[in-house]
Formats: structure tokens, C-alpha cells, sequence
């Protein structure tokens, strides 16, 4: 299967992010872009067999859901390592188990057990 769409989210200190994204959540670092001097503009990190772009730019905007097996788990790690819980663990009437968290530059992540 071809993949057409990719989440992508913006960071002002992306090397930042990726370390906050691959400790808190996670995510596998699959590629890596770096300019003249060394630092990370560009990265692709591994979610399952899935793709999350992060790069230069304002952070913010409408956030990014990810699926996940063992969603409890994955809440603590979050927390753990430092990310913003904004809405707690919820079993959703569609049948999800989900929660959200704001990274350190304010982007808006959703986890939970529903796949589209």
C-alpha cells in the first residue's frame, strides 16, 4: 500500500522535539535531516508501520491522534517523561479508550485504542 497523507507537526527546536517524541511516546526515529551546522530541520519517526513528519516552523494547530495498543501505558510514559496531560484517560461511547497531551512546544497529541 502506497501511503498518501502524513501527520506533520512544527517544532521551533526540532532535535528538541525528537527527543521528547522518541523518550515520551515512543516513536523511532526513521530519517533524520540536518543543515549546514549540524541541526535537525527535518525528521520522520516510525508509529507502527506509520510515518510522523516533524519540522521547522510555529508550533501549534489542530494536533495529531495516534492508535495504540496498551493506551494506559503509554498515558504514564507520557507523563513521565514530561508531556501536559489535557484530557485524562476516557472510555469514549464509540468504544475508544483514549487521551490527549501537549508536547513542550504546545502541540496537541491524541492517543487511543480506535482505528479509523
Amino acid at each position: 500500500m502506497t501511503r498518501t497523507v502524513y501527520a506533520l507537526a512544527r517544532y521551533q527546536n526540532v532535535q528538541t522535539a525528537l527527543d521528547f517524541l522518541t523518550t515520551a511516546f515512543g516513536f523511532l526515529v526513521h530519517e533524520a535531516s540536518t543543515n549546514e551546522q549540524g541541526a535537525v530541520y527535518h525528521a520522520e519517526l516510525l508509529v507502527g508501520d506509520d510515518i510522523v513528519m516533524i519540522g521547522e516552523g510555529r508550533a501549534g494547530g489542530p494536533g495529531v491522534y495516534v492508535a495504540v495498543e496498551d493506551v494506559d501505558g503509554h498515558h504514564d510514559r507520557a507523563r513521565d517523561a514530561g508531556a501536559r496531560i489535557t484530557a485524562p484517560l476516557t472510555d469514549q461511547p464509540y468504544g475508544s479508550r483514549e487521551y490527549a497531551c501537549a508536547d513542550p512546544e504546545g502541540n496537541l497529541w491524541y492517543f487511543g485504542t480506535y482505528r479509523p
